[in-house]
């Protein structure tokens, strides 16, 4: 696992051996089974997820019902934002697979920065990428049909397909589950007809 962060990292910046020892003696990783819950609504936490393998979804709870907001599945982050408000979580954060993450906090992160200053230029330029993804993604939502997200997450995100259970995936795209599969029976239609 730590081959597979240490190539993620050297895409936006390169690491000397000892400032590798230096995060792997932090000891970060974490094995989670599928359905674990990682952050429950209500719960205040310092913890942030960084995923090295598996698939994590962050979802809310209301008026009896799950809505999932997002998926995070390999190379992908999240800060809850509890751990940035210090109040308590407005949501849950569980695992859909087994997952292997990496755990941080922001000390961590404090003591990571002050002795090698160039994580904090990596974590700027991640936090960019993160915020103009999440900016494309909402007005892509919040602009389109059913059929054209479920259309968009074939493009885009095709391996959640068959790693999430429909009725999370038709949560995540602002349906009830017996939509999505009169939508994928439509779509099916339409290529093979």
């Amino acid at each position: 696992m730590q081959d597979i962060l240490f190539n993620f990292i050297s895409k936006y910046i390169s690491l000397t051996d000892d400032e590798k020892h230096e995060i792997l003696s932090l000891d970060l990783f974490s094995a989670a089974k599928k359905g674990t819950t990682l952050l429950k609504e209500g719960q205040q936490s310092q913890d942030e997820y960084f995923v090295l393998k598996g698939c994590i979804r962050k979802y809310y709870f209301i008026n009896g019902e799950e809505i999932t907001t997002d998926f995070f599945t390999e190379m992908e982050g999240l800060t809850p934002n509890c751990t940035i408000n210090n109040t308590p979580s407005e949501y849950f954060i569980s695992c859909v697979e087994d997952c292997i993450l990496l755990v941080t906090n922001s000390d961590m992160g404090i003591e990571i920065n002050s002795k090698f200053p160039k994580f904090e230029i990596m974590c700027r330029m991640l936090s960019e990428e993160l915020l103009a993804k999440q900016q494309v993604d909402f007005d892509k939502f919040k602009t389109s049909s059913p059929e054209q997200r479920y259309l968009n997450l074939l493009q885009n995100r095709p391996d959640l397909i068959q790693r999430v259970p429909q009725h999370q995936l038709a949560s995540y795209l602002g349906i009830k589950p017996q939509s999505l599969s009169r939508l994928r029976a439509r779509i099916m239609e339409k290529s093979t007809g």
